[in-house]
């Protein structure tokens, strides 16, 4: 099964760089993406791509927004995680359920280095870690498709030293994710199988290679579905954001 997931910095922008002719490329399994800054209703026909479902958590100001494209028909499809309606529609997180394991299309919401925005992004962060207890002990396995918009270590940002005051490397933030691998259990998709620096996702000078790249987007797995994962690439080739796509093959049936 192959998953594709990107960081879209608006759909309509992506797809008129090409980014569903490339996709049809792909042979794709799912697609997620995040970031979509549109609503539904606002999209073109080369947003829902031939042989594929289409499913949008989006906001009604065109804000943020995410989506998961599968081929199969999920069981069951929701947005949110069932912390209050202003966060479930936020246009955050989008879960499609399959037989006995979920994929999941999550965005950040971002933050600024001012008190007020760093605030709403810890209260996020609480609530999904919360969520991740709560389904931690369930017997359904989970694919997390994110955009952080933090890093977890060192090795994901380049020249780190400049950037400790900087949103999406503060010690809250990698002291977050670092709960989420260590003490839930959770693994990064890219370290089960790479122990390779200098893989990076995203440019915050917006284009891809100039300036310092983070490595805000992963695939996450639940703990006992990390030996699912075959192969992971970071396709620095495909620009369609300031973020690359992450293509994840994994030995598994989605049938």
């Amino acid at each position: 099964m192959r998953i594709v997931s990107l960081s879209v910095d608006g759909i309509a922008q992506a797809a008129g760089r090409g980014l569903f002719a490339w996709l049809a490329q792909q042979n794709a399994d799912i697609i997620c993406l995040q970031d979509l800054r549109a609503s539904e209703d606002q999209l073109t026909d080369d947003c829902f791509p031939a042989g594929y479902n289409a499913y949008f958590c989006d906001r009604a100001d065109g804000k943020r927004g995410v989506a998961i494209y599968t081929r199969q028909l999920p069981r069951a499809v929701m947005p949110g995680f069932g912390y209050s309606p202003a966060v479930d529609l936020d246009g955050t997180y989008l879960r499609a359920d399959f037989e006995q394991w979920s994929v999941v299309s999550l965005l950040v919401p971002p933050a600024v280095a001012n008190p007020q925005s760093l605030e709403r992004r810890m209260r996020f962060l609480d609530n999904l870690q919360d969520h991740f207890k709560k389904i931690g002990a369930r017997r359904r396995r989970y694919i997390f498709c994110c955009n952080w918009q933090m890093v977890h270590q060192k090795a994901d940002v380049q020249q780190w030293e400049v950037h400790q005051a900087d949103p999406g490397f503060m010690p809250f933030e990698r002291e977050w994710l670092n709960s989420l691998y260590s003490d839930h259990g959770y693994v990064d998709a890219l370290r089960a199988v790479n122990a390779e620096r200098d893989i990076f996702s995203w440019w915050p000078s917006g284009s891809v290679g100039q300036g310092d790249g983070w490595r805000v987007d992963a695939q996450v797995v639940s703990p006992d579905f990390f030996h699912h994962v075959h192969r992971v690439r970071y396709c620095k080739e495909a620009v369609f954001s300031s973020h690359i796509p992450v293509v994840v093959d994994y030995d598994l049936d989605i049938y």
